[in-house]
């Protein structure tokens, strides 16, 4: 794949390495071609990834062993479509903790994170203390999430649902 995303960068001399953060090892620019593939298609072949870089195939797997071993790259998912599998609707829920709760808010989110009908858990600074993406059959099923599992929990003060329209994938982050 030779576009303009996508340069094939010889590893050595001159490559450029920077901070990934906090405690991160420096990425170069074939680590970030590596991650930028992975991320538009993590079922590439070891194989495939390496003509992409133009790099050996033994170059390629051990980069991407040491950035699974960093923690840069975490994981690799299928992304099933929720209306597909009986959940059509989706919504995110900000949710307000009372002012007493916040100490227990990392317990409150993996909590919510359990649960079949949460696709992500976000905690926040600001006003709001958590968002909740959430895909559920239908609009009772999204009331009876936010009732039984949010509002009449003692430890929220409130709660706003957005329904979501369209999701559109960012697949590539600025690596």
């Amino acid at each position: 794949m030779d576009d303009e995303d996508s340069p094939r960068v010889a590893p050595g001399r001159g490559a450029r390495r920077t901070a990934f953060g906090a405690g991160a090892p420096p990425l170069d620019d074939v680590d970030r071609l590596l991650l930028r593939e992975l991320e538009r298609d993590g079922r590439l072949s070891n194989k495939d990834l390496a003509a992409r870089a133009g790099l050996a195939p033994s170059t390629v797997h051990g980069r991407v062993a040491a950035l699974r071993r960093a923690g840069v790259l975490r994981g690799f998912h299928a992304d099933v479509d929720p209306g597909a599998v009986g959940r059509g609707l989706q919504a995110i829920i900000a949710v307000r903790l009372q002012a007493a709760a916040r100490a227990r808010l990392g317990a409150f989110a993996h909590t919510l994170a359990g649960r079949p009908e949460v696709r992500d858990v976000y905690l926040l600074g600001g006003a709001e203390d958590v968002l909740v993406h959430v895909a559920v059959q239908d609009s009772p099923a999204l009331r009876a999430f936010v009732v039984e599992h949010l509002s009449t929990r003692p430890e929220v003060a409130h709660t706003q649902t957005s329904l979501v329209f369209e999701h559109l994938h960012a697949p590539t982050t600025a690596v």
